[in-house]
């Protein structure tokens, strides 16, 4: 079973309130129910931001345990609202908006009418009102990212009450936008897309977020113990056809997920996820000797939902083809 769950829609319609509901504030945005993917998480709530009207955006969502996306992008220029009052963080990257009129409103906040908000972050802090209302000058093209408040993957409960979790209207950071990139390419690649890679981007958000805040956070010095690598590497031996969470091998180091990446790569120049799939192909490699067997069921062998998925993992990390391995040992 998948730790981490994965929900994709295309072109989603969800409609919302009206501009009055939005602007007091009282929207109540549609919910994704993540408790029947992931049984575990029975709070899980997803819930999406508002637009209005529905018609001129187009969206995709994906959502994993802890994190969530949005990409959203309208299609007409015209007149447009939104409004999101989650039990989530959210966190948006403005990629291309220009307006010739609006304002952005977080409760607690001066409102901002900033014309050119292109490349400009938003913080919503979960339960927070957030509302905006523009005539845009351009097409607009946002990603929206969820992050769950409850999550494993930050154990310490101080966090909660640092300045990182206050909200913030219309500031910049590179680290956090490079990595909002990175999860919107993720959100792209749709099924296919590796739960473990999606838990890690996810880890380095929260701290960039909190690094973004001015928290003075401890770093890891060093890499992982002996003890701590023998722990790791038997159980990536043992479930290596399955998914594997970050906050499990967190768990085994006994290292909180962030330090845990950080002293992973140190020891074996790598991350997680990249080892995860170097032991895969490892294995691939010796099935591909094996002409009784199909590609498919070497796929299935080693965990991929199907054969495409694992022709492209094998490309990127052996840059060939599988038939083109099995070919070359002949």
């Amino acid at each position: 079973m998948n730790v981490l769950s994965r929900l994709s829609i295309y072109g989603s319609d969800h409609d919302c309130l009206g501009g009055a509901a939005l602007r007091a504030g009282k929207a109540r945005p549609p919910a994704i129910d993540l408790a029947a993917a992931n049984p575990r998480r029975r709070s899980a709530v997803f819930s999406l931001v508002d637009f209005r009207p529905a018609g001129i955006f187009r969206r995709q969502i994906a959502a994993w345990c802890g994190l969530g996306g949005e990409l959203t992008r309208t299609l007409r220029r015209e007149p447009f609202e939104v409004g999101y009052n989650g039990a989530w963080h959210l966190l948006i990257a403005y990629e291309s908006a220009q307006r010739f009129d609006g304002e952005t409103i977080i409760d607690g906040l001066p409102r901002s009418t900033l014309r050119d908000i292109s490349r400009k972050l938003v913080f919503v802090p979960a339960g927070l009102g957030f509302r905006e209302w523009q005539e845009p000058r351009s097409l607009m093209s946002a990603i929206y990212l969820h992050l769950d408040p409850d999550t494993a993957l930050i154990r310490d409960e101080e966090r909660s009450r640092s300045p990182a979790c206050a909200p913030r209207l219309f500031f910049e950071s590179t680290a956090l936008w490079q990595t909002a990139l990175k999860l919107k390419s993720l959100i792209e690649t749709g099924p296919t897309a590796s739960p473990l890679y999606a838990e890690a981007l996810a880890v380095v958000l929260l701290h960039e977020l909190l690094d973004s805040g001015r928290v003075s956070e401890p770093r890891a010095r060093g890499g992982l113990a002996y003890s701590q690598r023998r722990a790791v590497l038997q159980y990536i031996e043992e479930h290596f056809a399955h998914e594997i969470s970050l906050s499990t091998l967190a768990s085994l180091a006994q290292l909180s997920p962030y330090h845990f990446l950080r002293a992973f790569k140190e020891s074996f120049g790598v991350t997680p996820h990249r080892y995860h799939v170097q032991k895969r192909i490892e294995r691939a490699k010796e099935l591909l000797a094996d002409h009784n067997l199909s590609l498919l069921q070497i796929a299935i062998e080693l965990g991929f939902a199907e054969a495409s998925s694992f022709s492209l993992a094998f490309r990127k990390m052996a840059h060939m083809t599988p038939s083109s391995y099995r070919r070359s040992l002949l």
